[in-house]
């Protein structure tokens, strides 16, 4: 089963995350900021991370940056309650999210995200 990097500052969401990605059958490995995240999928590339946008330390538009630099396959479901910080990661990304998530909606985006690749092209 696929693996997913939850980056987020907020305990209780990324432990939601878990949860719900778990009970999905997902192996998830979970970072604080942005750059825990970057750190964890250097160390370990995951199938998708699910970032919060907005961080201490390295938001995760930086992240976002960052990770498309050096890692250009990878495949990134931002989320977060600004929508103007969504709308600045949507040109990285086709997979966002806004704040107070859907569960339902989680798992319908990160099964699609995972079965259409980076995303460049989404049906």
């Amino acid at each position: 089963m696929a693996r997913i990097l939850v980056v987020d500052d907020e305990e209780p969401i990324r432990a939601m995350l878990r949860a719900v990605l778990e009970l999905e059958g997902y192996e998830v490995m979970e970072a604080a900021n942005g750059a825990e995240g970057l750190r964890r999928y250097q160390g370990a590339p995951t199938d998708l991370v699910i970032t919060d946008l907005q961080m201490p330390v390295m938001d995760g538009l930086a992240l976002l940056r960052e990770l498309r630099r050096a890692f250009p396959w990878v495949k990134v479901l931002a989320m977060s309650g600004n929508w103007r910080m969504l709308r600045q990661a949507r040109p990285l990304t086709p997979y966002t999210l806004e704040k107070p998530l859907s569960l339902a909606l989680v798992r319908a985006t990160v099964s699609r995200a995972l079965q259409y690749g980076r995303g460049d092209q989404v049906p």
